[in-house]
């Protein structure tokens, strides 16, 4: 009995191993249509990287890394999820929704800049270069600020 439990958990971990399993690639091809243009469209660096990650068999991110060190994580089915800027980069406004562009060049000195951006749930976390996080609804609305 203990043999065939033992067998059972030896099944299971090499099988779910098997279909966690990440892919790798060096360019965009494997990227869903709207990913590829979100990158062509925004961003001048060329892809460097893509983490294609599966839970029990099915795609369900894809992170994506750019020559420059900018990090986009996208879900399956291409649309981004988050943005993060190497530090002497900044995310593109193209990619921004304009309230908060607009929110952030009124609010703050022209010098700091929107070097991250993330899309959940609840709308967006935008990460400054001056250290602040700033958080918005998905309408783009100001909610909050945080250090």
């Amino acid at each position: 009995m203990k043999r065939l439990i033992m067998s059972l958990a030896l099944i299971a971990g090499v099988t779910l191993g098997a279909v966690a399993r990440d892919e790798y690639a060096k360019d965009s091809s494997v990227l869903p249509e709207n990913a590829q243009q979100t990158i062509s469209n925004n961003f001048r660096s060329e892809v460097s990287s893509v983490k294609i990650d599966r839970n029990f068999g099915v795609i369900s991110e894809y992170e994506v890394t750019l020559s420059d060190g900018t990090e986009i994580s996208f879900d399956c089915y291409g649309d981004w999820e988050s943005i993060e800027a190497n530090k002497s980069k900044y995310v593109p406004a193209s990619i921004i929704m304009k309230p908060i562009t607009d929110y952030v060049a009124k609010s703050y000195n022209s010098d700091t800049r929107i070097i991250g951006i993330e899309r959940d749930r609840n709308g967006y976390e935008v990460d400054l270069s001056n250290g602040l996080d700033l958080h918005f609804t998905h309408a783009g609305k100001f909610i909050s600020v945080t250090q």
